[in-house]
């Protein structure tokens, strides 16, 4: 029986039309990079970056793999526990910051590889904040009755932008991809709101600075490591915490619920640290994480979509649970969402 309570979305949505999850997948590539390997490459050590981050490793994707392979793996495997076809999706949105290329949108290279050749497909840029951003314009399409069935992936190739010579930021960061399809489910609720919020006076303290109309590509911006992602780690992390708590207590407060009523809390798998310091702020219990952090590091807008199926894949989520995911992201973006599985 699914839990009472208020859902946000009642009044408008569309004579009762709903959006729920009807099947998620993910994707991770077979190389893995642990803390002893990067100890032969920069001044670092395993104890180190356990102790500040939590990692203890991450995944690599081949020089021959690129985002798009990554995507439309997740995807088909999403697809497959939806019992969906490629000829039943109707939008492809690709959440990233490591497209294949400026353009054409990798969702459109994602639409030809699974063969979804009746699919609209776009690109979406929010960080880190990627897939939830996704799922919030998903969701509109599907509550509109504009379409029937979406495809909303976060996939990324961090390690073709990290300085693997930066020991503060080599170390972070991994490859990988997770994806959603979205549909109206009769007698389900589904997503229940999602909180959105970014500010841009700060998006210096992660950022790469080459490759757009501002520094384009030259010999210079490469000798300069321009094409390489910067980060503030500490100012990111000071921004991080309060970020995703109000995200998260806003998107409780519009459900009317409280931490106690979610089976499952999702959090980008950014940092430990940041983990816990918003956990101890939410006041969730570490029964309530699901934490993948550990194996894959911070995998950008595929994070909290890999998590996502691997918490299901597990069985810490069954039908009618509450699930409650929150990110963070260059930008800076933010946001959280309410789920009812």
């Amino acid at each position: 029986m699914s839990p009472k309570f208020n859902n946000p979305r009642a009044k408008h949505n569309f004579q009762g039309r709903t959006c729920s999850i009807t099947g998620v997948g993910s994707y991770v590539p077979a190389k893995i990079l642990t803390n002893a390997d990067l100890e032969k490459m920069v001044e670092t050590s395993d104890e180190w970056i356990i102790t500040r981050t939590g990692i203890k490793q991450r995944r690599l994707a081949a020089k021959d793999e690129f985002t798009s392979d990554m995507a439309a793996h997740a995807a088909q495997r999403a697809m497959k526990k939806a019992g969906v076809t490629a000829d039943q999706i109707d939008l492809i949105i690709v959440a990233t910051i490591t497209p294949d290329m400026p353009f054409p949108a990798t969702a459109c290279i994602v639409q030809q590889k699974i063969g979804a050749r009746r699919a609209a497909a776009f690109d979406l840029e929010a960080a880190c904040s990627g897939f939830i951003y996704g799922l919030e314009v998903g969701q509109q399409f599907i509550m509109s009755r504009t379409y029937d069935t979406v495809l909303v992936i976060g996939a990324e190739k961090l390690s073709s932008i990290v300085d693997w010579k930066d020991r503060n930021t080599c170390v972070l960061f991994g490859d990988g991809a997770g994806a959603a399809v979205l549909q109206s489910r009769p007698n389900s609720h589904g997503l229940l709101t999602a909180v959105m919020g970014a500010d841009g006076s700060k998006g210096s303290l992660l950022h790469m600075p080459g490759g757009g109309s501002r520094c384009p590509a030259s010999a210079d911006s490469v000798a300069a490591k321009l094409h390489y992602l910067r980060m503030d780690g500490r100012e990111t992390f000071k921004n991080a915490v309060p970020a995703m708590y109000h995200a998260a207590q806003e998107a409780l407060r519009r459900c009317e619920l409280d931490i106690s009523k979610i089976k499952c809390v999702i959090p980008h798998q950014a940092n430990r640290r940041i983990i816990d310091a918003v956990g101890r702020r939410l006041g969730a219990t570490p029964e309530q994480w699901f934490i993948n952090l550990d194996r894959y590091g911070n995998t950008s807008a595929a994070s909290v979509a890999i998590a996502l199926d691997e918490a299901v894949s597990s069985g810490k989520i069954q039908r009618g649970d509450l699930i409650l995911m929150m990110v963070f992201g260059a930008g800076l973006t933010w946001g959280a969402a309410v789920i009812e599985w």
